[in-house]
């Protein structure tokens, strides 16, 4: 990772994105504990606005990639789950020579020029829907049920696997 070049100012990024329940936080983990210390990683769960995707990658654009490509220190208004809002506090995002963002819809194509690295993770729907349920609890089964449409004709407009630097089967 560190022989490719940095497209963010001078940090490199690392989009893991994919469908949810795929294993996306998990490599993304995974790759920050190998990159090191110079290593952050961002969560798209963190940007959403509840079970939706809209607004998600402009708040990671204009708060965090958008400064880090000029050099800047970024932040975000991290998604409170369990109140339904914002949190008025800014989550800092310090200038990383790694940034990994994590989550469905990380590597949509607004984050294509900034981009060192597209990482799509993949695994069965049902594999899928059984950790999200085992995580979250049945009672967001419709929730999820939902957000598989949504993501799924996201990812159909995108294009988002066929542009992916690298596939990674995240059941296995």
């Amino acid at each position: 990772m560190r022989t490719v070049p940095p497209r963010l100012g001078g940090t490199r990024l690392v989009c893991v994105d994919g469908p949810a329940g795929s294993g996306k936080t998990t490599l993304a983990g995974r790759l920050a504990d190998v990159l090191g210390p110079d290593a952050v990683v961002v969560h798209m769960d963190d940007l959403y606005a509840g079970w939706t995707l809209t607004g998600a990658v402009a708040r990671l654009s204009a708060g965090v990639l958008g400064p880090l490509a000029a050099g800047r220190a970024g932040a975000y208004h991290r998604y409170d789950w369990a109140a339904g809002r914002f949190s008025p506090e800014p989550t800092p995002v310090p200038v990383p020579g790694v940034l990994v963002v994590e989550g469905c819809g990380s590597a949509s194509r607004p984050a294509d020029p900034w981009a060192s690295l597209r990482v799509w993770v993949e695994a069965d729907a049902g594999l899928r829907l059984a950790r999200g349920l085992a995580r979250d609890g049945e009672h967001l089964a419709t929730e999820w049920h939902r957000w598989q449409r949504t993501e799924a004709a996201h990812f159909a407009a995108d294009g988002t696997r066929d542009r992916a630097d690298v596939v990674v089967d995240g059941g296995a």
